[in-house]
């Protein structure tokens, strides 16, 4: 990867080859009898999420030489890189309390960083074997049982709004209070980063977060939702942008552009 050139679909591709090799060592102790800890601000943590980071942090360096980069246990660890117009962001397992109940909604999320806007992105969810990326200006894309396609986001039906909203966390009197005068036709539940792909896929039309995110949480699920022809902003209707103070995210609503 050359850079301060933008990255192509060469890079993508590397990139997705990475997150893949992370996903089979996920999924290699998701069938194992594994170890849950607390970490220090009392969210789990395993194994997988360990090892994972450990795969993907190498191989970028080697990708991307002299890019710093920002991951979720090296942070909890107190390993936190000074950032630069270029910067790595990664979640080598979002949705830890998926993975640890079982339910297969959780993701491996890889996004690159230019100048606090995410430029690629890519979100593979192993269990489900659906893996999808974006560069921004050039597409986003699933790969799923059905092969590998294009996406984008729908524009919203007659009948109304599809809403995604989290599985695991969440204030359902806030969401209600946000929603209140739209138009709903359907709500979908979801872990992780899945739901700004489900929007991304034209899957979901909406998804309203109230609640606290990191930017490793989102910044991939954003590249490829940006790269659909969707958006993230904050609730005063400013783009979400990236390398904040604390990596910490303000409420926001991801959607498309239509």
């Amino acid at each position: 990867m050359s850079l301060p050139d933008h990255p192509g679909p060469d890079d993508l591709a590397a990139v997705e080859a990475i997150v893949r090799r992370a996903g089979a060592l996920i999924m290699a102790i998701y069938g194992t009898d594994f170890a849950v800890r607390g970490k220090s601000d009392a969210s789990p943590v395993t194994e997988a999420d360990e090892q994972a980071e450990a795969l993907i942090v190498p191989a970028l360096a080697a990708l991307a030489p002299g890019v710093p980069i920002v991951a979720e246990e090296a942070v909890a660890a107190g390993r936190i890189p000074a950032v630069d117009d270029w910067f790595w962001l990664v979640d080598p397992l979002d949705g830890t309390k998926e993975f640890v109940s079982r339910n297969g909604e959780f993701t491996v999320n890889v996004a690159l960083v230019h100048r606090g806007e995410p430029v690629l992105g890519v979100v593979l969810a192993p269990a489900l074997q659906r893996l999808f990326s974006g560069i921004a200006g050039q597409g986003a894309w699933v790969e799923d049982a059905g092969g590998r396609r294009s996406i984008r986001c729908r524009v919203v039906p007659d009948a109304g709004l599809t809403v995604v909203a989290s599985r695991s966390h969440g204030d359902a009197a806030a969401l209600d209070a946000f929603l209140a005068g739209r138009k709903i036709a359907a709500f979908a539940a979801a872990g992780s980063s899945l739901k700004l792909c489900l929007v991304a896929a034209g899957e979901a039309d909406l998804y309203p977060r109230l609640g606290r995110t990191m930017e490793w949480d989102i910044a991939a699920g954003h590249a490829v939702l940006a790269a659909a022809d969707g958006r993230v902003l904050t609730l005063d209707g400013a783009p979400l942008r990236y390398a904040k103070p604390g990596f910490e995210n303000p409420h926001f609503v991801a959607s498309g552009n239509g």
